[in-house]
């Protein structure tokens, strides 16, 4: 399995690294570390910051273009309010656990959180540019009642959807 047909074939269904036999376990080792501090670098990224536009994002590595293909998927079914997490498994050919692991990897967060975290992000993009209601901004990033959007909004951003990128009385 040592040849460079094996190999390449291994990359480009996505491994992170190839070792052939006979090897070192100093080299072993300082692989996996390295490995680990990729991972838990990409983790800090993008725990940090999830952007709404997945244009934006350079492809890098196997968990960036997931993580693309997560956002695009997520944005082509964001007014969706039927939009599961089963729906967006499914959209990534995997199964739920499969989708719940990598992405709690990769952003810290459930399928649930990121899907809501990316919808309200949106939503706030649409209050701060377009000059629709709450209502209809609520409706168009798959809220079903405004009344949720509002309080998930506030958890978010700490400010009512209604009061977000108005100047405060008195400015």
């Amino acid at each position: 399995m040592g040849s460079e047909d094996k190999q390449l074939e291994g990359f480009q269904i996505g491994i992170n690294d190839y070792i052939t036999k006979p090897f070192t376990f100093e080299i072993l080792a300082s692989r996996i570390d390295n490995i680990l501090a990729q991972q838990k670098l990409m983790h800090k990224r993008f725990q940090k910051q999830i952007e709404v536009n997945p244009k934006e994002i350079a492809i890098t590595s196997v968990d960036e273009q997931f993580l693309e293909d997560a956002l695009a998927v997520v944005e082509k079914n964001i007014a969706d309010p039927d939009f599961s997490v089963e729906s967006f498994s499914q959209a990534l050919f995997m199964n739920r656990v499969t989708l719940y692991r990598k992405l709690l990897t990769l952003t810290g967060k459930t399928p649930i959180d990121f899907l809501r975290t990316i919808r309200l992000k949106k939503a706030a993009l649409l209050l701060s540019k377009s000059g629709k209601s709450v209502a209809e901004v609520a409706y168009e990033t798959g809220f079903n009642n405004p009344k949720n959007f509002t309080k998930q909004f506030k958890e978010e951003f700490n400010v009512l959807p209604s009061q977000y990128n108005k100047p405060a009385k008195g400015d």
